[in-house]
């Protein structure tokens, strides 16, 4: 018969509640996945997150995504390459794929040199726009 440590079992448990939730959300920092997942495990700490962000990266089981407001990391339930369209104002982050359609434009703009990262595009998203237009 095979022990399991509860040290094992409960990075487990966890690793499978982060993957969970940040599929459910897409994208999250370790803030915002201990906020959701302390729902659940109330005795959750930031570093056992931290720890299994970590772990799950490494491993190529979640992804890392731009960086949120405060410079926190912030990670990518989809692990297909893939772009970013960020709200430069609520920071909101969307998954979207323009670099194979800019591929061609970016190449000319750029004297022909290759674009090898993926895109991170800034601008307002719909929320944010509507409410800037409202103000005014």
């Amino acid at each position: 018969m095979i022990s399991v440590t509860s040290e094992n079992a409960r990075q487990t448990k966890y690793c499978s509640a982060i993957k969970g939730a940040l599929k459910i959300k897409g994208h999250a920092t370790n803030n915002e996945l201990l906020i959701e997942l302390r729902r659940v495990f109330p005795e959750l700490s930031a570093t056992t997150v931290h720890r299994a962000t970590a772990r799950l990266a490494s491993r190529g089981e979640i992804a890392v995504a731009p960086s949120a407001k405060d410079g926190s990391m912030r990670y990518d339930s989809n692990l297909e390459p893939h772009d970013h369209f960020l709200c430069s104002s609520c920071h909101l982050l969307r998954d979207i794929d323009v670099k194979s359609k800019l591929n061609a434009i970016l190449k000319r703009s750029i004297c022909d040199c290759q674009v090898s990262g993926r895109l991170i595009i800034e601008g307002l998203c719909s929320s944010c726009e509507r409410a800037l237009l409202t103000v005014k």
